[in-house]
């Protein structure tokens, strides 16, 4: 069969190769509670219309971001993608590519990497970036063990602003590693409080701007704490697009920077794949994970790329590796280097303005229903707001009316059940705004009758 190309007796003689007695002898390091027990919940087999019938009828169960008033973030931005980008990476010289080892016949993915590295450079105001790493919160988890290769300590200090999901991945990666993470408790504007926590253990502190609460940050001063004290500044971004209006991270302070790259050339994608981006100073550019292209010239003079950084597990030994990353989220890279290419910096800038507006729109409007609290006091395009109800309750009666109201903070992080996330985009239009704001209010009063009714 196509698929399935060993025969049992293949499988049988594999196996006394390697001396197990059964296929259930290589996951015997996987915890129980984590293993299936029987198959999944899926029809054994169908045939082609069958199968296609089945999945039609799933995907009509989904919804998707354009079909309606959406105002989701929470790390995960829709974004407007030109067509132009998905016509471009699915060319066939791009879209079969592969790691660029032969420098002589990968030229042009060479080149793009590198272009992809200046462009992130030139954002993060740092002075090098590394050619992507699989996500903005694997690329966090990996700028936390960079700093403790640097600093030699084993203590990372993470803010309140920093998105539970980041922190879960972190503490994940760490607890192999033998380093102690302190995370503080969730802040809608507590960045300044790690300033506090900062001791001659910490290798690092992490902090995110604009935070998960939407909330932008001068970092500056923990960036002078953290080196005062010999540690070094991680600042995280999950909403890239604000590099083109905010002050840059590099320029605050930063000695490492990771970031979420979706919001340019990514759509949504129902979480992925994503690109992480990963950037820092130059003179820790040995202990980047990843890899790095670098420009030079060849025999005859003429300008060519080369792998000038390659420490990953499978290139070196394994104790002297940056990075255990295997690939890289090479054609989401290269989405969001053509992106970046047709907006130019003029362009970016523009978009950052737009994105801006059109949050300071939906705050205005949002803030003027009674009930509702604005709680972040600076943000680019997304804030969060306190609700006299519990916000998943809220959201779902939204959906009810058509509105995909936000990410009720409950769904990624303990606490604070009465906060909901909202963001908007360039995709945001006024009439989007009206009609959430609108139905809020609606889904507000109804909660309200039916508490009262409860009540009495």
């Amino acid at each position: 069969m196509r698929y399935l190309p060993l025969t049992p007796t293949d499988r049988t003689e594999m196996l006394a190769v390697i001396g197990a007695s059964s296929v259930d002898d290589l996951f015997v390091d996987v915890p129980a509670a984590a293993r299936r027990s029987g198959l999944v919940d899926l029809p054994m087999h169908e045939g082609e219309m069958e199968v296609e019938h089945d999945l039609r009828l799933l995907a009509a169960q989904n919804r998707a971001g354009w079909q309606g008033p959406f105002f989701c973030g929470a790390g995960a931005y829709r974004h407007h993608v030109p067509a132009s980008v998905d016509h471009i990476i699915q060319r066939s010289e791009f879209l079969t590519s592969y790691t660029p080892y032969q420098p002589e016949i990968a030229q042009g993915t060479l080149q793009y990497l590198f272009e992809f590295q200046t462009q992130v450079a030139a954002l993060t105001g740092m002075d090098v970036a590394n050619a992507s790493m699989y996500d903005g919160s694997t690329a966090a988890a990996e700028a936390v063990m960079m700093a403790t290769r640097v600093t030699r300590r084993k203590k990372a200090v993470l803010s309140g602003g920093v998105h539970p999901h980041y922190v879960g991945t972190i503490h994940t990666m760490a607890s192999v590693a033998g380093v102690d993470v302190v995370a503080q408790a969730f802040a809608v504007d507590g960045e300044a409080a790690v300033i506090a926590a900062i001791d001659a253990d910490t290798a690092c502190v992490v902090v995110q701007t604009p935070n998960v609460f939407g909330t932008a940050t001068d970092v500056t001063k923990i960036a002078e704490a953290a080196q005062a004290a010999g540690a070094l500044l991680v600042v995280v971004v999950t909403e890239v697009v604000s590099l083109g209006l905010l002050k840059s991270p590099g320029s605050m302070g930063a000695d490492i920077v990771v970031a979420e790259g979706q919001s340019i050339g990514n759509a949504l994608n129902f979480g992925g794949p994503y690109v992480g981006l990963f950037a820092t100073r130059e003179k820790y550019v040995r202990q980047m994970p990843g890899r790095l292209c670098g420009e030079t010239v060849d025999a005859d003079g003429r300008r060519g790329f080369v792998l000038t950084l390659s420490t990953r597990e499978q290139h070196i030994r394994r104790d002297k590796a940056t990075s255990n990353i295997c690939t890289n989220s090479g054609l989401c890279a290269l989405a969001f280097t053509i992106h970046m290419s047709l907006l130019g910096e003029k362009g970016l800038r523009q978009l950052a303005a737009l994105n801006h507006s059109k949050a300071r729109q939906l705050a205005t409007a949002l803030g003027q229903i009674p009930g509702v609290e604005i709680l972040t006091p600076r943000f680019f395009n997304e804030f969060a707001i306190r609700l006299p109800h519990a916000a998943q309750g809220v959201v779902e009666a939204l959906v009810r009316m058509g509105i995909i109201g936000g990410v009720p903070f409950s769904r990624i992080g303990a606490g604070m059940d009465n906060v909901l996330l909202v963001a908007a985009t360039e995709t945001t239009s006024e009439k989007d705004i009206t009609l959430f704001a609108r139905d809020l209010k609606g889904a507000l009063t109804q909660f309200n009758a039916d508490t009262n009714g409860e009540a009495a």
